[in-house]
């Protein structure tokens, strides 16, 4: 069963993500807008990854499903960007568990309910 929603802007092929809990837009459709995403997140219960602050900024007047996390660590080399991702990404699926909203930066995650 799939729990996350892998947005369009995100690296498709990424191992972190490459098994039967993620889905990518690309498989679905890359040209949903944002509306149809949030929608189809909220009908199966997936939490979005994205790094559109447009779902995050949504998700702060809404009640789950879905979850959000946003990844906010800009423009960076892809090998940089898996380091940043991979060495975090267990705390990130945790604390998107008690939080509606997980941001995540270079630096630190934080969640917000």
């Amino acid at each position: 069963m799939k729990k996350y929603i892998i947005d369009v802007n995100l690296p498709y092929y990424f191992s972190i993500w490459n098994d039967q809990d993620y889905i990518h837009m690309k498989d679905l459709n890359d040209e949903w807008e944002d509306e149809v995403i949030w929608e189809y997140a909220k009908e199966n219960n997936l939490t979005i990854v994205t790094k559109d602050s447009d779902f995050s900024d949504k998700i702060l007047f809404h009640i789950p499903p879905p979850r959000v996390i946003h990844i906010k660590i800009g423009n960076v080399k892809m090998k940089q960007f898996y380091e940043l991702i991979a060495y975090r990404w267990d705390d990130i699926c945790e604390l998107s568990k008690e939080y509606k909203l997980v941001n995540v930066f270079s630096d630190r995650i934080e969640g917000i309910d």
